[in-house]
């Protein structure tokens, strides 16, 4: 009860003011990334949907969705996304010293971690709902693959 009123005091007083523009600051880097893994898998799905417009090749097009399936754990395509949430290690280093935020490098490897989550999600939802060996209509294949495509980024 005696320590309760000065730290509320302390907390509305030098933290919460502090805490939307905080937040705002870390979000941008946070966003920055997984806006990145969006448009990475986007870029990927739509070179696939060239591929097979150009060879309509059922056994080359199985081949490419299998290696999407390897995309959250390739470090060189995903590379960017990661660099993306590099820069909260300069905006932590300031927190560091404002609030005495420790532990800098395990924010950015949790958020690197859930960037790679999520790629691994979309992938296996775009494997889920576009298997290759269940469309029987070539014509129909491409299109197939975008509204799948369409329904993951949503």
């Amino acid at each position: 009860a005696s320590v309760s009123e000065p730290a509320q005091k302390c907390c509305s007083e030098n933290i919460q003011p502090f805490l939307t523009s905080i937040l705002e600051e870390l979000m941008g880097p946070i966003s920055s990334g997984f806006t990145e893994v969006r448009s990475l898998f986007h870029k990927e799905v739509n070179e696939i949907i060239q591929d097979f417009q150009k060879t309509n090749d059922m056994t080359r097009l199985k081949e490419n969705v299998d290696q999407l399936m390897t995309l959250p754990f390739n470090s060189v395509k995903m590379e960017p996304c990661y660099l993306k949430v590099n820069l909260l290690h300069e905006l932590l280093q300031d927190l560091k010293n404002r609030f005495k935020v420790y532990h800098i490098d395990f924010v950015i490897q949790r958020t690197q971690n859930f960037m790679q989550e999520l790629m691994e999600n979309a992938v296996y939802t775009f494997e889920q709902l576009f298997s290759p060996s269940h469309q029987a209509d070539l014509a129909k294949v491409a299109t197939t693959i975008e509204k799948v495509k369409l329904r993951v980024l949503k």
